[in-house]
This record gives C-alpha cells, structure tokens and sequence, in this order.
C-alpha cells in the first residue's frame, strides 16, 4: 500500500500516513508559469495498491486539477488499484439541475474523477448522498458524527441537549446525532430570499434553557448558523453551538462567527484551516485521521468498512 498527498490538505495526508505507520509516497507537484499543474510520481507504484489523499476544497478547481493529474500519473505508471480519497468533495453542492439550461456539475466530476484513473473513491459526508450513484465505480461515504457526537458528549456531560436541524433538509442528520445522544431534537424553518442570504422563520422545538447544538454537513459564509444561532438565543436558549462535517468557512464567515451568539463552531479537518480559521477563538477543528486511515486499511485488506458505523 502506498500514500500519496495533493497540496490541498498536506498536514491531514501526514496525520493519516503516521496512523498507518507508512511514509507519504514522494511525488512533486507543481505548477508551471502559465499555472498549468505537472506532476511526477518518484516512486515505483506498478503493482501497487494506492490511496490518493486530496480535498477537492478551495481552491476547488486548482485542487480538482491536481487530483485528476495525479490519477493520470498512477494509471500510466501501472498502479494495481487507485483510490482518490476526498475527505471533503467539492462540487457536491450542485447535485441537480437547479433551473433551466444549468449543469449537474457533481456528475461532470465523477465522470472525470473516473476517467482519469480511479478504481474507488472514498469520502465523508457527502453534500447529496445521490452522488454515490453518479459513480460507476465503488464509493465509500464515511460518516464524521462518531467524531463529533464523541466531542458533544464529552463537552456537554450533564446538560439539557437540543440537537438543532439549520433547516429541514438537515433533519435527518440531526435526528441521527440526537439518538446518538439521547437528545431533544429541534428544527429551524427559514426561507432564503437570495444566494448567500438566509433569513430564520420559526423553530419547531422546545429549547429554552437547553444547551443547542447546531449540526449540518457544511458551513460556508456561515448566514445559515448565525442567524439560527440568533433565533435560538431570541426563544431561551442558554448557550448555542455549532458542530459541522466540513469547514469551508468562505467570505466573511469567519467574521460572523466571531461576532455571532455561538460559542463555538466545530468542524472536522477535512479542510484545511486558514491563518483567519486558526486565528479565531471560536472555531475548532477535530482530527478525522484515525477514521480516514481506517477505513483506508479495511479497504486495502479488502475488509468492511460500514462496520466503523454499526
């Protein structure tokens, strides 16, 4: 078994090929002047079984561009079997055709993901669990909430817990933390008027004097949390946190957390944090490399993997 690492997420690749007890396969990646991207595999991978580990987060298409190289790279050099490990998978969001004449940009990246090279893929929670079917090749959908409910449970022994769906969307996986835990469930109802733009409606659950916990797959500018953050302190709640699968964190997301009523929002490291993430108090991220290094040597000792969710 070999480990190779994109650019995107470098300290993760590391953290998960120490878990492996295996050094990171050299490879130089780079671009050239034009920014067109080039790799090299410095290793012999023929007859190899290798895991290429790469978020396809921003920026989405320099590192989507870098994963398919590499697969290209592998595939010529006679790897046995590739398989493009994406912690976080970019593009998940545009699932469906969202009106007239626009595209189903997931599908174009399983396509190209499958035709570069890729024997397998495996991820963590995916945006639209429909995307597993957009692969005609097997996909593993690992799931963050063991790493996260472990967190909740350990930072909130004791208190009365609400678990919080953002949106109805979202219920199923709140439902999901909330057994885990024990927990109350509550949903928020809102309506969005525009792109980037969320405005909160009503809360559907008792949660005055209950320690919240938003829970939902991804927090981009953060309009959703906050605002749900906001209608939750309005209607009694005595302390609001957010605990989210993927920390994309755009824009002024950062800015609005550090100024919203949360306490905390906590995220996996399937992406890698910025200088302004890493800089603000409130934000928190949790290592997922134990669960991706396992699931990688179930998959290369051809052992299950939903058992890590059983």
């Amino acid at each position: 078994m070999k480990i190779l690492a994109g650019n995107s997420n470098r300290p993760l690749a590391e953290a998960i090929a120490d878990h492996l007890n295996l050094p990171l396969t050299r490879a130089d990646v780079k671009r050239f002047s034009d920014e067109e991207i080039w790799c090299e595999i410095q290793e012999n991978v023929r007859g190899e079984d290798v895991f290429v580990i790469q978020s396809t987060s921003y920026p989405a298409n320099d590192n989507l561009m870098e994963l398919l190289v590499m697969l290209d790279a592998l595939r010529r050099g006679s790897a046995r079997r590739i398989t493009a490990v994406m912690p976080y998978f970019g593009y998940a969001r545009q699932d469906r055709k969202s009106g007239p004449r626009t595209p189903i940009s997931a599908k174009l990246v399983a396509n190209l993901i499958t035709v570069a090279g890729a024997d397998r893929v495996l991820t963590m929670d995916l945006h639209a669990g429909q995307i597993q079917g957009f692969f005609d090749i097997p996909l593993d959908n690992l799931f963050a909430s063991p790493v996260l409910t472990s967190d909740i449970r350990n930072k909130f022994e004791g208190q009365k817990l609400v678990i919080v769906s953002p949106d109805v969307g979202g219920v199923a996986r709140a439902r999901s933390v909330a057994k885990r835990l024990d927990a109350e469930l509550a949903i928020i109802d809102k309506r969005r008027p525009q792109a980037g733009v969320s405005e909160v409606m009503n809360v559907i659950g008792d949660v005055k004097d209950a320690a919240c916990i938003l829970v939902d797959d991804i927090v981009d500018s953060a309009g959703t949390l906050c605002n749900a953050a906001g209608a939750l302190k309005e209607r009694g709640a005595s302390s609001v946190a957010a605990y989210v699968s993927h920390g994309v964190l755009s824009g002024p997301a950062v800015e609005r957390i550090a100024n919203s009523p949360m306490t905390e929002v906590v995220t996996s490291d399937s992406i890698k944090a910025s200088d302004a993430v890493r800089d603000c108090g409130k934000i928190r991220q949790l290592p997922i490399a134990p669960l991706m290094a396992e699931a990688i040597r179930r998959i290369s000792e051809e052992k299950s993997v939903s058992v890590l969710f059983d």
